[in-house]
């Protein structure tokens, strides 16, 4: 962690390089875009469009004026500005509104002559005064947030903040910088959803796409259709998580968002210029409310009695009878008095066909409608709904599958299949916004780990997302017209609480808002880690739970002779200075650093941490031993496969941390690479059960076991491929009955070399689901 008060000075960031210099400072200079002018680079992300250096420097007294000109807008933001300078740092800026200007006073000024741009400012330091302008409130506040980073990384000189002098003119580069989050599948507190949209704000990101609803939950207060919330917005999770432990009773979890929590998150929201787009899904995604009103759904009534636990797509989709579409328009209806926004999304994505196949009342409203297949059918709901929207002054939007049945022109497709939908969306002269997968679904985890929170485990790191082109090469200058923005998307399948949801969605939002704001900027990466560790400190000091995997050292272990061990340590961002420790002690400025191989006589604790301009920004440890090279846990083995690779959190036990594991649940399947087996005598595993609660349809036919050899199955070891006989069965007997992890043991023949081993588990079916946790081979020389 970033100490506050300890920000390197803001002169020491300030770097002026001659117009056309080819090597510029590392700190990501933001070009002028007048001809001859010097290149600045400045602690802000996402990068200002263009700063020129002044002459001097700009006092800010700790206790000094901030000045609002422009009424009742321009006091509001002054104010706003003045709150977040007491929240980092220890300045307490009295605000007032008008006035003589005394010498370092601020201004925040809104008039006509600002820059015109929607979301434009601009800010000029002298050493007289500092102005931030706009023409528009948004611009104003975006200029308050810019100036708030260079002021909370100023140093201190005599009770002020001192800031080199500069001019900033600044605008978006997209009008939709967006963030979805998914609050169906995990509530959310109301008040951790404002924390976080008081954080995307600050990264100037501006929709907050609220997924509301989907197959396991209904969030959303409807007061025409009290069981939505009453059925819909609860389930009984699967697993041990779904039996209160000491009734047996069915466990339900879930809650809802009153309407008047909505109006007050709402308003949160618009006084941080964010727009917030509900999406309540349909045709598909539609089993809460199916279950809640069954009569509007497609199957047979009696078919859904309760809102389903498991993950994946369910078959239940609504029907297209007049009764259907003015339940729907109601519920639109109670919707739009609650987002006064001009978007609404309605999903559209992944509706199973077969259903509506099966339906005799859809089968015959399709005839009489003259509509032929699954596509065309989507195509007139979209339709349906998109005509109903715009009647009512607002624009639909969804994800890219309905491109496939036709929609009108004012619809906005949300790309998430890649980028196809959002190119083919320009091509036909449609509005879209890029959030593809997996690039920009931030419930990939960042790095291969056991730290890692629960997740897919498809790795998105820091840098794969800063290096996402928004700018599809595909579309020319005319088409690019149609890309509205770009937006990340954090579904909670897998990220039940508020600290893992922040933990996957910061720093990697950082990025997210640099290419939204600035999406021509040249990509200079070691220019953005050096300035995203200045913001990491405001993170430290606004409480946000930012995730340390880019900058965590990773330590690589390999024997040498003579019982010696080599040691690699690097980071994944390949940023800032890595030094270590041995013998337990913490690796400080002075240690030694970890450039190429490190060779360790014997076995010793090491550290080793993560350093950029005299602060530490992460730190890891391993006890290195020939044990430590013999035990991996599930995230350090490799899978067999890469069919639907899950980083799963254990269903028990019911309080307290659980286990995770990594696995391909279509093949349950672990190799532990590179193994030296001489000398082993026995295997260690830790092992666990979770249920399987994937809706994959046909798909499950083709997760395959051996059958057991024993009533609750073994987990079986085979050398080098997966093929062939066991060179080791550990019965499970014992851990079927226990529903945390459990530990198994069995002796392991002679064996030497280097090898790899297959691990997989027998079973008579996929539930429940048998996980690996860690791995232990045992010498006979080991020490327990």
């Amino acid at each position: 962690m970033i100490e506050a008060g300890r920000l390197a000075p803001l002169g020491a960031l300030l770097f002026l390089v001659a117009a056309g210099c080819a090597d510029a400072p590392g700190d990501g200079a933001a070009a002028s875009d007048e001809p001859g002018a010097a290149r600045v680079a400045v602690p802000v992300i996402p990068l200002p469009k263009s700063v020129e250096a002044g002459h001097g420097r700009f006092r800010l007294a700790l206790d000094g004026a901030v000045q609002a000109e422009g009424g009742a807008e321009a006091a509001r933001v002054a104010r706003y500005f003045a709150d977040l300078m007491a929240r980092t740092s220890d300045a307490r800026l009295r605000v007032g509104t008008g006035g003589a200007l005394a010498t370092g006073a601020l201004v925040f000024r809104l008039d006509t002559d600002g820059p015109a741009q929607e979301g434009a400012y601009r800010i000029d330091m002298t050493p007289e005064r500092t102005t931030v302008s706009a023409a528009s409130p948004a611009g104003l506040f975006y200029g308050a947030v810019t100036f708030w980073q260079l002021a909370a990384a100023a140093p201190r000189e005599a009770g002020a903040l001192v800031l080199d002098a500069a001019r900033i003119e600044d605008a978006p580069g997209f009008p939709w910088r967006g963030v979805m989050l998914d609050s169906a599948r995990h509530y959310q507190s109301p008040d951790f959803i404002k924390r976080f949209i008081d954080w995307m704000a600050l990264h100037k990101l501006n929709v907050f796409h609220w997924h509301l609803t989907d197959d396991q939950g209904w969030r959303i207060e409807i007061g025409k259709y009290p069981q939505l919330t009453e059925i819909g917005a609860w389930r009984v999770p699967a697993g041990a998580q779904g039996v209160d432990p000491e009734t047996g009773a069915p466990r339900r979890y879930g809650g809802y968002y009153t309407q008047d929590e909505i109006r007050e998150i709402v308003a949160y929201a618009r006084a941080r210029f964010v727009t917030i787009v509900p999406e309540i899904e349909m045709p598909g995604h539609a089993s809460a409310a199916i279950a809640a009103y069954p009569q509007y759904g497609a199957a047979p009534e009696g078919a859904l009695r309760a809102t389903p636990s498991d993950w994946g797509i369910y078959p239940y989709a609504y029907n297209i009878e007049e009764e259907t579409f003015g339940f729907l328009e109601d519920v639109l209806s109670e919707t739009m008095a609650l987002f006064p926004g001009p978007y609404i999304h309605v999903g559209g994505d992944e509706a199973d066909p077969e259903q509506w196949a099966a339906a005799p009342g859809v089968a015959a409203r399709m005839r009489a409608l003259g509509l032929e297949g699954a596509h065309a059918l989507q195509g007139y709901f979209t339709r349906r709904i998109d005509s109903f929207l715009q009647g009512q002054g607002r624009r639909l939007v969804g994800w890219d599958e309905i491109l496939e049945g036709g929609t009108s022109r004012n619809a906005v497709v949300m790309s998430w299949r890649g980028i196809d939908g959002a190119v083919e969306a320009a091509r036909q002269g449609r509005d879209a916004v890029l959030a593809p997968a997996p690039v920009l679904y931030f419930d990939n985890w960042q790095r291969a780990d056991p730290d890692e929170p629960p997740g897919r485990g498809h790795v998105v790191s820091l840098r794969d997302v800063y290096m996402f082109d928004p700018y599809p090469h595909a579309l020319d200058d005319a088409m690019r017209a149609h890309v509205q923005g770009v937006q990340a998307n954090i579904w909670t399948e897998h990220i039940r609480t508020h600290e893992r949801v922040e933990h996957m969605a910061f720093p990697r939002l950082a990025a997210v808002a640099e290419n939204a704001w600035a999406p021509t900027a040249a990509k200079d990466w070691p220019g953005f880690l050096a300035r995203l560790t200045r913001l990491l400190a405001l993170y430290d000091r606004l409480g946000v739970g930012y995730a340390k995997s880019a900058f965590t050292p990773r330590i690589t272990v390999e024997p040498g002779e003579d019982g010696a061990f080599r040691v690699r340590i690097d980071n994944q961002a390949d940023y800032g200075e890595i030094r270590y420790a041995l013998g337990g002690a913490e690796p400080g400025a002075d240690s030694p650093l970890a450039n190429g191989e490190i060779v360790l006589s014997g076995p010793s604790m090491l550290k080793a941490a993560t350093f950029a301009n005299g602060e530490t920004l992460a730190r890891a440890q391993m006890n290195v031993s020939a044990d430590a090279l013999l035990r991996r846990r599930s995230q350090q083995l490799a899978t067999c496969t890469e069919k639907l690779v899950l980083n799963l959190e254990d269903d028990a036990p019911h309080e307290g941390p659980r286990a995770v594991f990594l696995i391909d649940v279509m093949n349950p399947c672990w190799r532990f690479e590179g193994v030296d087996l001489t000398g082993v005598t026995a295997i260690e595993a830790r092992v666990g059960q979770v249920p399987f609660n994937y809706q994959i349809g046909d798909a499950v036919r083709e997760i395959a076991f051996r059958p057991p050899r024993t009533p609750a199955g073994e987990l079986e070891a085979r050398l080098g491929g997966c093929e062939g006989e066991p060179v080791a069965s550990l019965p499970l007997e014992e851990a079927a009955t226990e529903p945390a992890v459990s530990v198994l043991r069995a002796s392991w023949p002679t064996v030497s070399g280097v090898h790899d081993v297959c691990f997989q588990f027998t079973a008579e079916s996929v539930d429940p689901l048998w996980a690996i946790d860690e791995i232990r081979f045992i010498r006979s020389d080991a020490k327990e």
